[in-house]
């Protein structure tokens, strides 16, 4: 398989000499093209920091991330800009979209930013928005669309420059449990049926479910690595539950 994440002995210390965190522990690991990986842990386990360094919004203390063998934690200004427009797709807890444009607009920009023909934008737009279901929101403002339309109305965005790695943080934590089931049964869509590598964080076991890989980070380690394999959905989920009973702690953080 082709890797197109590659995360060599990353560390993240946070505070003054006198006073360190270390958020982040010495985590290695790889995502190949086309897996939907989870990263799951309690809050505060590190796993939503590792997603801002993977992410470049923070940068590691030590370490190395690949992003499609690019040392993304070298890359400084235009490179950087140029690595975050082209290279990543973004999926955020509270959506983020822009309340003066509507859906249409909202995913077409990031395509009239790379200066992509208008006939193209319009073609890509339209099957997006098919694959997720959107097509009846296109012309609708965010504060006329439901939550769940809100997020695949992101989604889309996210996923409609091709993107090598789509990045998705907390994606179902504002949306309810019908919004949620069907936002993850078109995340699954795309990464089995169009190829999308995805990398997922949350504290949600049936929303890791979804996924093809979880990794378990605990006090800003890998504490476990499960792979769904051949196995349902709800088998994979109850042993994603095993793991998080393991994990110890207030459940209510990891469920």
């Amino acid at each position: 398989m082709e890797n197109i994440l590659k995360i060599e002995k990353v560390e993240k210390y946070y505070g003054s000499r006198s006073s360190l965190t270390k958020a982040i522990d010495n985590i290695s690991f790889e995502v190949d093209k086309g897996e939907f990986v989870a990263i799951m842990g309690a809050s505060g386990s590190g796993k939503t920091t590792l997603l801002n360094c993977i992410s470049t919004i923070d940068r590691v203390t030590s370490g190395h991330i690949y992003v499609d063998g690019e040392d993304i934690t070298k890359l400084k200004g235009n490179a950087l800009n140029k690595f975050r427009r082209e290279e990543l797709g973004f999926i955020f807890q509270d959506f983020n979209l822009l309340d003066t444009l509507t859906a249409y607009e909202n995913i077409a920009l990031a395509l009239s930013i790379q200066n992509v023909d208008v006939k193209e934008i319009v073609k890509r737009v339209e099957k997006v928005a098919k694959e997720l279901d959107i097509k009846d929101v296109l012309k609708k403002y965010p504060y006329q669309m439901s939550g769940g339309q809100k997020q695949r109305v992101a989604s889309a965005r996210a996923i409609i420059t091709d993107p090598k790695l789509v990045l998705a943080d907390e994606p179902t934590g504002a949306l309810d449990s019908k919004s949620a089931k069907m936002l993850l049964e078109r995340l699954e869509y795309l990464n089995s049926q169009l190829q999308a590598t995805i990398l997922m964080v949350t504290h949600d076991a049936f929303t890791a479910s979804y996924a093809t890989r979880v990794i378990f980070i605990k006090d800003g380690k890998i504490f476990n690595e499960l792979h769904k394999g051949c196995d349902t959905r709800k088998e994979f989920f109850d042993k994603i539950i095993d793991v998080v009973t393991l994990l110890g702690g207030d459940l209510n953080d990891a469920l």
